[in-house]
């Protein structure tokens, strides 16, 4: 997934991977994260989609340098920080560079902190300054993610749970990253203020011009937010493209099968494209077939024996497929519901 050759990229990772030994003697290994490549350039928000287990969230840490890879190259602005150890990553400069919003608000805020103590703390550590500096800095995010200034003497437990999601925010940005992971910051919350959280991270994207990796399983939050979508399966990205082209013209089946999972009373009775049978495990997979050989409606003998890679398909497309380019049409009615 490469940007155009006049420009560098803000992240890029080539070929990274993430496994860990596990059974007896940790003579086997999980593989996590398998050779992927991904490309996020400056401003724009790429969704990472797929199901649970797949590698979603491990991809986001080892890119946000909080977990070690296993193999790999990760670069930030040109920088080489891969071969940065994770510990050793957190007492560099770019550290505020990249940040992170966690999934739990209230898992990832420390309950002993008032919400100003938790957004001077980064900030403190990263940026340094007068007591005074920080603490307009911190009121600063605070306003930018909608919240008054009298809630920077409040605790945790004090907090609402979209409160405690605007806290994370206001802590991630207060340091002013290039660099925004997202990993699911709205699936703990309700509904209604699933909306509202994912319309401020829109604004802020453009307010302050960051990027965003938002980590997903829900693909209409996705499709609403990101401007491009990577398919993660089993461990491997699969697809790759903009947003609008990988939801409407989807060319790997895994895609197709995803898309086609999403609840629409008015397609009830129209056919779908299902995954037969079970995923194959991450513990020492074959690397010579398409990890989703065995489930794949429209498997050919070569998915069995060669791992498909990823290849261009037009400008912004790539796919690993060994049929992306033949393959069937899609069964998958594009419903006004889906596009609204």
């Amino acid at each position: 997934m490469t940007s155009s050759p006049d420009t560098t990229p803000l992240l890029q990772a080539r070929g990274v991977s993430k496994r860990y030994p596990v059974g007896a003697f940790h003579r086997k290994m999980l593989h996590a994260v398998d050779d992927v490549d991904l490309t996020i350039a400056e401003g724009e928000c790429v969704g990472l989609v797929g199901e649970s287990g797949c590698g979603k969230s491990t991809l986001a840490r080892v890119l946000a340098r909080l977990v070690d890879s296993s193999a790999g190259e990760i670069h930030l602005s040109g920088q080489d920080i891969g071969h940065i150890p994770t510990r050793a990553f957190g007492g560099t400069p770019m550290r505020k560079d990249i940040q992170v919003v966690f999934q739990d608000p209230t898992e990832s805020l420390n309950p002993g902190f008032t919400v100003l103590q938790a957004i001077t703390d980064p900030l403190t550590r990263l940026i340094g300054g007068s007591a005074g500096d920080m603490r307009k800095m911190a009121l600063q995010a605070l306003e930018d993610v909608g919240l008054p200034a009298e809630y920077a003497g409040r605790y945790p437990h004090q907090l609402s749970g979209g409160q405690k999601a605007r806290v994370g925010i206001a802590r991630a940005i207060a340091v002013n990253p290039k660099l925004v992971v997202l990993d699911e910051p709205t699936s703990a919350l309700d509904v209604s203020v699933q909306s509202l959280v994912l319309h401020l991270l829109a604004k802020l994207r453009k307010q302050r011009n960051m990027s965003y990796l938002f980590v997903s399983h829900d693909l209409n939050v996705v499709r609403l937010l990101c401007d491009k979508i990577a398919v993660m399966y089993l461990g491997r990205i699969v697809e790759f493209g903009p947003s609008h082209s990988v939801f409407f013209d989807p060319k790997h089946p895994y895609t197709r099968a995803l898309l086609d999972a999403i609840p629409d009373p008015a397609r009830e009775n129209s056919p779908r494209t299902k995954l037969e049978g079970s995923a194959s495990s991450p513990i020492d997979p074959n690397q010579n077939a398409c990890r989703l050989s065995g489930r794949c409606p429209v498997e050919m003998p070569v998915c069995s024996q060669v791992m498909p890679q990823l290849i261009a398909l037009g400008a912004q497309r790539q796919v690993a497929c060994h049929r992306a380019e033949g393959l069937p049409e899609s069964t998958r009615s594009k419903t006004e519901a889906v596009a609204s």
